[in-house]
């Protein structure tokens, strides 16, 4: 069955439209347990209470924004959604960058952009302008109530859409407590490590790359649904090697 978009609207860069459709790119393959009643298997519900009068009718919940003193604006979803104003259907680009300039520390989450009705023509321009100069577009889009940084680039006959970071959203590395180096890597100890990163070196091909954690935790639920009991056993505390040198000729080794 063919992927149903998740949102339709419109890129815009300078005068020109291009009607396009958002799909997901990714989907997570995570282990999702549920919780039950120990004594019955019964599953467990999670109500909407209010602690004055109790479960409370969806058609009661709104949104509330807390004030400072304590009280609350209340809004609806649709007075929410119209803070987007005419942007609500649109990813309205405002730059084209080299996209060697985007940290990956900014990148949050990728989306696929199809042709919307009629636009394949203008979709097709786009993608063939980004493919010749080697730029990506920087666009603001809202989604579920929320401003999102993208940045569209080319990707095998579609375009990727990368929901980004905004700046004051990722941590700088000098507010971390960290403590500070105390000495350089001596030239020796550089000279190995680039032996060690030499000896891994490898071209990445993804379809190499499994969760492994994933499948020993669906056979420990097999094994738990013949019967087995699962014993507990702590790992081994890794030591922390005292010497440098040795470590890096170990791993040579």
């Amino acid at each position: 069955m063919a992927a149903r978009s998740l949102w339709n609207g419109t890129l815009t860069f300078g005068l020109v439209n291009v009607p396009v459709k958002v799909f997901t790119a990714t989907e997570s393959k995570s282990i999702h347990f549920h919780q039950v009643h120990l004594k019955d298997e019964a599953r467990i519900e999670h109500r909407k209470v209010c602690p004055k009068h109790d479960e409370v009718d969806k058609d009661e919940i709104v949104m509330g924004y807390e004030l400072s003193d304590g009280g609350y604006v209340e809004l609806s979803k649709d007075e929410i959604a119209a803070a987007g104003g005419e942007n609500a259907k649109l990813i309205d680009v405002e730059h084209f960058v080299p996209g060697e300039d985007i940290d990956p520390i900014f990148y949050e989450k990728t989306y696929y952009l199809g042709a919307g009705d009629d636009g394949e023509d203008a979709f097709r321009l786009l993608r063939k302008a980004l493919e010749q100069s080697g730029k990506v577009a920087i666009a603001r889009w809202v989604f579920h109530d929320r401003e999102r940084l993208v940045c569209v680039r080319p990707y095998e006959g579609v375009l990727a859409m990368d929901v980004l970071n905004f700046h004051d959203e990722v941590v700088e590395p000098a507010d971390l407590d960290l403590p500070s180096p105390q000495k350089n890597p001596t030239d020796r100890e550089l000279e190995m490590a680039g032996k060690l990163v030499k000896s891994l070196q490898a071209k990445f091909e993804p379809h190499k790359y499994k969760d492994s954690y994933r499948d020993a935790v669906l056979a420990v639920i097999e094994r738990k649904r013949k019967g087995e009991e699962i014993s507990v056993e702590e790992p081994e505390p890794r030591e922390e090697p005292d010497d440098l040198m040795k470590a890096l000729e170990a791993s040579l080794g």
